[in-house]
C-alpha cells in the first residue's frame, strides 16, 4: 500500500512530503501565514481524487476500447452546507451513452469511495 511522510521544520509553513519515492513540497498561502511555494493540503487532496477519477476512466475505457480521447477532471472544495467536492468531467471522442457510464464509474474510483465512505486514521508517538 502507499507509504508517505512529511516533515515540517521552523520554516511556515513550508512542508517537505515524500510519497512513493516522490519528493513534493507543501505550503499555505499568504493569507494562512504561509509562501505559497506549493500546493496547500486541501489541493493534494483534490489532485489525488482527480488522479484516480482520470486513471480510472482511462482504464475503463482502454479495458472497453473505447475511443476516448481525453478526461478533464475539474475539482472545488465547496463549502456549503458543509464540506464538498464539486467534480466536473470533460470527456472528448465518446459518445452520450459512453459518457454517462464513465460519468458512473466515476462515482466508484477507488479515492472517490475512500473519501465517501470516511478513513479511519490510528495515530501514535514514535
Amino acid at each position: 500500500m502507499a507509504h508517505g511522510t512529511a516533515r515540517i521544520g521552523k520554516d511556515h509553513y513550508r512542508t517537505e512530503i515524500n510519497v512513493g519515492g516522490h519528493d513534493l513540497i507543501s505550503d499555505e498561502g499568504p493569507g494562512l501565514g504561509g509562501q505559497n511555494l506549493g500546493p496547500a493540503p486541501y489541493d493534494f487532496l483534490l489532485a489525488g481524487l482527480g488522479a484516480c477519477t482520470a486513471i480510472t476512466l482511462r482504464m475503463y475505457a482502454d479495458r472497453k476500447e473505447w475511443p476516448l480521447e481525453s478526461v478533464d477532471v475539474g475539482l472545488r472544495l465547496v463549502n456549503k452546507d458543509g464540506l464538498r467536492v464539486d467534480r466536473v468531467l470533460t470527456i472528448a471522442g465518446l459518445d452520450d451513452e459512453q459518457k454517462a457510464r464513465l460519468a458512473d464509474i466515476a462515482e466508484r474510483t477507488p479515492v472517490t469511495l475512500t473519501l465517501k465512505g470516511g478513513l479511519p486514521i490510528d495515530t501514535r508517538l514514535a
